[in-house]
């Protein structure tokens, strides 16, 4: 007796539903018109954008005046949770049309959207908080990539590779002058004393970083001749310290390699600054 093989297929284990070929255009044609400005529908929809976070920026504004408050207080109230409302909106889907939702929710632009949504919300709860809304000029940086200004992002990478490579430098500059303005501070308190404004070393040390930063606000002198020989001290540093992070800043920005980079956002990790012949990601891959 012969055993034919068979024609029934096996059942499949359950799992997650694939997304259907409809759904992925939709999604990829989603991510071309909010994430790149190659397009005549992505640089429009950059573009409504940017008027929108220009219009949202000047009713917070223009709310903070007493007199139009008065008079137009309701409109602007309704202008700006109309706009709220819509990037909220915007959000949501940049989140649903990426790969990876939380990794663009933690980078520098899904960082500022979400802040540019929490005080319009915040201040159903606490009073006055949404004039921090004016946080959404941040959002504005998008210009660089929407107007393909493609020199100034290239400028801006290497101020950031400068930024990174000078950060343990302006470190332990900061440190320094922390230093000297403590010595300072706590020698102008021995000297002064409390009895001419300078009642502790806290705010002794308050006059150091004034007198340092060259401010002089003029609220603290020093009135005998050994206090003024230690401002004149804390003056002159002043002047002589404040060239060392400029220098050695601007040593790494003409140090910094510069090169030509897309405005492409890669649709896995969404970072940007590729080559402009790349065709896959240089952070994790994929396919640009």
């Amino acid at each position: 007796m012969t055993l034919e093989p068979s024609t029934t297929e096996p059942p499949r284990k359950s799992g997650p539903a694939e997304e259907s070929p409809e759904s992925g255009r939709l999604r990829q044609l989603t991510h071309d018109v909010i994430f790149e400005a190659d397009t005549v529908a992505g640089r429009g929809f950059d573009i409504a954008l940017l008027a929108l976070i220009v219009v949202s920026v000047i009713a917070v504004m223009l709310d903070s005046v007493d007199w139009i408050r008065a008079r137009w207080g309701r409109s602007l109230v309704l202008v700006e949770w109309s706009i709220t409302l819509i990037f909220t909106v915007e959000y949501a889907v940049r989140l649903w049309c990426v790969r990876r939702p939380w990794r663009y929710a933690l980078s520098f632009f899904g960082i500022v959207d979400l802040l540019s949504l929490i005080p319009a919300y915040l201040s159903l709860l606490v009073e006055g908080s949404q004039m921090l809304m004016v946080i959404r000029t941040l959002r504005l940086v998008r210009a660089f990539r929407i107007f393909k200004l493609s020199r100034y992002v290239t400028e801006s990478q290497a101020l950031w590779e400068a930024l990174r490579a000078t950060s343990a430098k302006i470190t332990v500059f900061v440190l320094l002058v922390m230093t000297f303005v403590l010595i300072l501070g706590s020698a102008m308190y021995l000297i002064e004393g409390p009895e001419r404004g300078f009642r502790n070393i806290p705010l002794s040390v308050y006059w150091a970083i004034v007198t340092m930063t060259t401010v002089g606000y003029g609220d603290m002198a020093p009135d005998t001749a050994w206090g003024r020989l230690v401002a004149s001290i804390a003056m002159i540093l002043g002047y002589s310290i404040i060239i060392v992070p400029t220098g050695i800043f601007s040593v790494e920005i003409i140090m910094a390699h510069k090169q030509h980079v897309s405005t492409q956002v890669c649709p896995n990790c969404t970072r940007e600054g590729h080559d402009t012949d790349a065709a896959y990601c240089k952070y994790c891959g994929t396919r640009l």
